[in-house]
């Protein structure tokens, strides 16, 4: 069965890739000339773990193809995915569709018999139901269907997430297209991954419902982080307390400096902007955003309390810069917020980060670029580490208070022990965990 996958960002990309793994013949097509010309050429324009092994292997077996022609990608296929970008309209939160949109027109017009065009793309609901009447209105004959199956990949794990999901929803009022949809993920029949089967409508909402409900969690134990410090509690036992509970779960009670990336914050806007649309606002959503956007705020005051309340004509050495471990995805990143305020502030940044360099160059000014996190720290009077890669997590403390002028760490992302931290010689600042001051000089 032959696949077109119509745009090669992160989600297309990977699910094409997956796929075509699953041993369907996969072509995918993007418009851009230069990420297409990279792919033949066996590059990624993305950082994704095994991806490029994963593409070269399909590659090679004749499953995965790229083009630019549209036409072509989208002749004989059964299934066709739309998974372009719908980011947020400047102004007002809610998607931009417009993409998506042109898309599906596009598609309608090579079409050759049955067809069933498939939202990978995250969209509001009603989305399905637009973009069927856009294709009656350009093909009124056209044996076509429409689907939902929305994605709900990790950065950093998403070949992980597809291949092993937790469940596979698709939205669909035909038979005929639950079936075709049905069929491509058969390999996951065998793991008895759930498939739940329900109307465009409400696939389309389980999507948002999924990374709202998530961005709400992370602020939850940011809030109560900042209540832990206040009080002399520890923000990591409350939330292993929780988390044991299986009504909760323990995902995503991670306290930290807010959350980013390509999905939580454009589609917490984006919920929020179609649930008042409908009548049916969603204020604790609301309140989310307003949350995260302070917290990051919040987390550039905390470095700068950390080097006395002042960093006019000091260091601040920032280890990670994207917003998660093992991507180079810097949208919404808390560091395009915080590290701007330090140097806003007067400090000298020292920055580094394994992967996402190059993307954090187009979007910040006033950093020093830096090798490692060694070369970082040299004459530092603080460290502050804003990623969790696991490169930071076992950092030889020695070295690196010998290169800094002051040995103090702001750790957002609580990977060190606090003892441990002190015994090094270090005054420690956590996140909901309180301050850990040198050994010798009191308490905080």
């Amino acid at each position: 069965m032959k696949i077109a996958m119509v745009g090669t960002g992160y989600v297309g990309l990977v699910s094409g890739a997956c796929f075509s793994e699953f041993g369907w013949d996969v072509v995918c097509v993007d418009n851009n000339a230069g990420k297409i010309n990279m792919l033949e050429a066996g590059e990624m324009p993305i950082y994704e773990p095994r991806l490029d092994d994963l593409v070269a292997r399909n590659v090679e077996g004749g499953r995965l193809s790229f083009t630019t022609d549209l036409e072509s990608a989208v002749s004989g296929a059964v299934a066709v995915f739309i998974a372009v970008g719908t980011p947020s309209r400047r102004g007002g939160g809610h998607a931009d569709l417009s993409y998506v949109f042109q898309a599906a027109e596009d598609i309608t017009r090579y079409a050759d018999g049955y067809t069933v065009v498939v939202t990978k793309s995250t969209v509001p609901v009603g989305t399905g139901r637009a973009v069927m009447r856009r294709i009656q209105a350009v093909r009124p004959d056209a044996e076509i269907d429409i689907a939902s199956n929305p994605e709900f990949l990790r950065e950093g794990s998403a070949i992980e997430d597809f291949m092993r999901p937790d469940r596979v929803v698709i939205g669909a009022d035909s038979e005929r297209a639950r079936e075709a949809v049905s069929v491509l993920y058969r390999p996951l029949f065998l793991r008895d991954t759930p498939i739940i089967h329900t109307s465009l409508e409400t696939a389309e909402l389980i999507k948002y419902a999924a990374n709202t409900f998530l961005a709400t969690k992370i602020t939850f134990i940011n809030e109560f982080a900042d209540l832990c410090e206040k009080v002399g509690a520890d923000v990591q036992d409350v939330a292993k307390g929780i988390g044991l509970d299986g009504r909760i779960g323990s995902k995503f009670l991670h306290a930290g400096p807010g959350y980013g990336g390509s999905c939580f914050p454009k589609d917490t806007e984006a919920l929020v902007r179609s649930a008042q649309d409908a009548g049916a606002p969603i204020s604790i959503v609301e309140q989310v955003i307003e949350i995260n956007a302070n917290r990051k705020e919040a987390m550039a005051r905390k470095i700068i309390d950390a080097c006395g309340g002042d960093v006019q004509g000091k260091t601040v050495a920032v280890l990670g810069l994207t917003f998660k471990p093992n991507t180079d995805d810097m949208r919404d990143s808390p560091s395009l917020v915080i590290v701007p305020r330090l140097v806003e502030a007067g400090a000298t940044v020292r920055a580094f980060d394994p992967v996402g360099m190059e993307e954090a160059k187009k979007l910040i000014e006033g950093p020093v670029w830096c090798e490692d996190a060694y070369d970082a720290a040299q004459g530092a009077d603080v460290v502050a580490i804003l990623t969790e890669w696991n490169e930071f997590r076992a950092l030889d403390l020695s070295r690196l208070k010998t290169s800094m002028t002051q040995p103090v760490m702001v750790d957002l992302r609580n990977i060190y022990r606090p003892d441990e931290m002190q015994e090094a010689g270090f005054e420690y600042v956590s996140v909901g965990r309180g301050t850990v001051p040198v050994a010798g000089q009191g308490s905080a």
